[in-house]
């Protein structure tokens, strides 16, 4: 059976941060049906875009079954992360400003997809590689630790400097 190497980031910046982050990976893995194949360390960070807590984050990789296309199964992990996220506590709902910014607050998780494989992803809900990896060294850091050779050969933009 062909697999694709997903690669999610997690952040929390409210109450028990670590368990926060073990309570998603747990999830993540009763959904997929697996442990991940890599875990990078946890990296403590400022919050990114407001003034909050500190986050805790870190990255994993999951060597997933392909299921599909791979928009059909990049949809499919986004509604298992947003279903998650929803169970822990999250609202859904981005804040935007006046001027249709988005607002960041803080978060008992975040969950994002950052990599599928070496493959592009652009459907009206899911760009991947996420579009704002490269600005966030507390994505880039741990992603580079967990990284494939593949991933960082495909997207040198991601990976060239941290």
């Amino acid at each position: 059976m062909e697999r694709v190497n997903v690669y999610l980031g997690l952040g929390t910046n409210e109450g028990e941060r670590e368990l926060n982050l073990l309570r998603a990976m747990n999830a993540l893995d009763e959904a997929f049906g697996m442990h991940p194949e890599r875990i990078s360390r946890i990296v403590e960070t400022p919050a990114w875009g407001f003034d909050g807590p500190d986050f805790l984050n870190l990255c994993v990789m999951y060597r997933l079954p392909a299921k599909g296309s791979a928009e059909e199964h990049a949809q499919w992990i986004l509604s298992v992360v947003k279903e998650i996220e929803k169970a822990m506590g999250r609202s859904l709902e981005p804040l935007f400003d006046a001027d249709g910014q988005r607002l960041y607050h803080n978060r008992i998780i975040d969950i994002d997809i950052l990599l599928y494989g070496t493959e592009t992803v652009h459907t009206e809900n899911i760009t991947i590689p996420h579009p704002l990896i490269s600005q966030r060294d507390f994505v880039k850091i741990p992603l580079k630790e967990i990284s494939k050779p593949d991933v960082r050969t495909a997207f040198p933009e991601i990976f060239s400097a941290t």
